[in-house]
């Protein structure tokens, strides 16, 4: 059982490029506090449909995709609770101890412990040249992490807040993704640039940014977006092992959700997309916190009478075009549901990937749900406004199902 941070109030529920090595083989917020626990199934394997209440009203605790079960039941499963960053931070460690060329950089990562308690801990442990504090200047730390990285050793950058490393764009598009190439494969970028991002609790433009559609048009990157403390971990752990170098998104709002994940080891492929909810209906792909208005949404189209199949794509570069392509197959039918930026947007990219691999699937054209393309403002009411709601979700699959 996973349990979710919820806003409280309206319309706010929580809300292979050339250069590439293979990497098929891994298989303190800064709003004030408006929340409260729900409990649920946060990865949701199989779920049974039964259409038959016609509701009309958004079930607002709805992120399960199996049927609630007591809290009770959750201390017996094995494994323990970890909320998201606690598991970020668990597999970073776990890759610490493991591999001594690991290495944490950025601005207040060593004793503050980073901005959202990732990194808390780990300077007392491995000691401040291992985790180091970095001066405000993102250019400069993370062309040092590329530099490190080309020596041998594997950099974590931390950006305190993905917005941040706008400053950082040049290192990172032509060093940190082309390097391998224009080297003649003389040089492996093995470094992973991680940090939240996306629109918070009222953090205004400046730190609301939704960066996946900046960094995508780079050769040589890997780009993730983790949702669940399980596969935040996975994913973390499989960025370090990697010989690419891999950006990992992290939103704002998830890093206080909570999941029971394995005690033993465990990777998450950075290629593979995860399959949330079977379906028959329509395909629905989202990632990161949009994972969970779409499934707030599913509730009610459930309860309408519709069985949709959700996909949280995970990797935004390259797309998991084997799972999404057995999807729209069965379902021919796609929603596209994100909160990047309509125009050049992931939505947008993975519309035309569609589109150019499976377009003689498809019984409808396929509708993608984003951001509105404008500066995210900082009052509360109009940031819902610019972001999907799970009612705008039912609508756009009730008229695709027409």
């Amino acid at each position: 059982m996973a349990t979710v941070f919820h806003a409280l109030g309206a319309g706010s529920a929580l809300s292979p490029p050339n250069s590439l090595h293979s990497n098929r083989s891994f298989s303190a917020f800064e709003r004030k506090s408006r929340f409260l626990i729900v409990r649920s199934d946060g990865r949701g394997a199989n779920h049974v449909l039964r259409p038959g209440s016609r509701s009309q009203h958004l079930i607002t605790n709805a992120v399960a995709t199996k049927a609630d079960s007591s809290s009770a039941s959750t201390t017996s499963k094995p494994g323990h609770e970890l909320l998201l960053f606690e598991a970020l931070r668990e597999g970073l460690e776990e890759e610490m101890d493991r591999d001594p060329r690991v290495c944490v950089m950025g601005e207040d990562v060593g004793h503050y412990g980073g901005s959202y308690k990732v990194t808390k801990g780990l300077a007392t442990k491995y000691g401040d040249l291992r985790v180091l504090d970095t001066p405000i200047a993102e250019n400069s730390f993370t062309g040092m992490g590329i530099g490190a990285a080309m020596t041998g050793l594997r950099p974590i950058v931390e950006g305190m807040n993905m917005g941040f490393l706008l400053l950082a764009f040049n290192q990172i598009s032509n060093n940190c993704g082309m390097l391998h190439y224009t080297s003649g494969g003389q040089f492996k970028i093995p470094i992973v640039i991680r940090g939240p991002g996306g629109v918070g609790r009222q953090l205004g433009a400046e730190h609301s940014q939704r960066l996946e559609s900046y960094f995508q048009s780079i050769p040589g990157i890997q780009m993730v977006a983790c949702s669940t403390p399980y596969n935040a971990k996975g994913l973390m752990k499989a960025a370090i092992r990697s010989e690419n170098p891999v950006i990992l998104f992290e939103h704002v709002l998830l890093y206080n959700l909570k999941e029971r994940i394995p005690d033993e080891e465990y990777i998450c492929s950075l290629e593979e997309a995860e399959m949330v909810r079977p379906g028959e209906h329509i395909t629905i792909l989202t990632y990161s916190r949009m994972r969970y208005h779409v499934m707030q949404a599913a509730k009610t189209l459930v309860n309408k009478g519709y069985d949709p199949e959700v996909i949280d794509i995970r990797s935004l570069k390259p797309f998991d075009l084997h799972t999404i392509g057995n999807s729209v197959k069965k379902t021919h039918r796609v929603l596209i549901v994100e909160e990047c930026m309509r125009t050049g947007g992931i939505g947008a990219s993975l519309t035309a990937a569609i589109t150019e691999n499976f377009h003689d699937y498809l019984d409808a054209p396929i509708v993608c749900l984003s951001s509105q393309d404008v500066p995210t403002p900082y009052a509360g009411t109009l940031e819902d406004w610019t972001v999907v709601q799970p009612s705008q979700i039912v609508t756009a699959v009730e008229q695709l199902c027409q």
